[in-house]
């Protein structure tokens, strides 16, 4: 995108905000439900961007740590995986049951900004 134009983030923000401040106070019934709905989307989305960097990165290092070689998250964590569902990793290992907390909560806080408050107050992530 060039420089001079909003930033997907940015367009994404201003759609949000439009939809909370301007159309779901105008709205009734089911197309103000609907409204929140896309709202409530339109905000996921604006933090599965902002978050997908530094959260897939900090996946990848303990991804590096538990598995002892290199490769991409996705291919890392199909391995993974296949070898929970194999029987290869005692699933009371404290190395894997943390990544495997902080993948739900990385997931949960994007989905639902409100459980980042859980992060904060939890040490989480």
């Amino acid at each position: 995108m060039r420089p001079d134009r909003p930033t997907a983030e940015e367009l994404l923000e201003a759609v949000e905000e439009f939809l909370r401040e301007r159309a779901i106070p105008e709205l009734q019934g089911q197309s103000s439900f609907h409204a929140r709905v896309a709202a409530n989307v339109v905000g996921a989305v604006r933090r599965e961007i902002a978050e997908s960097a530094p959260i897939e990165a900090d996946q990848h290092r303990r991804l590096l740590a538990l598995l002892k070689h290199d490769g991409d998250v996705e291919t890392l964590n199909r391995e993974l995986c296949e070898q929970i569902r194999a029987g290869q990793w005692d699933l009371a290992d404290a190395d894997l049951l943390y990544h495997l907390r902080q993948v739900a909560i990385e997931n949960l806080g994007v989905d639902n900004p409100r459980y980042s408050a859980y992060k904060r107050l939890t040490g989480q992530g």
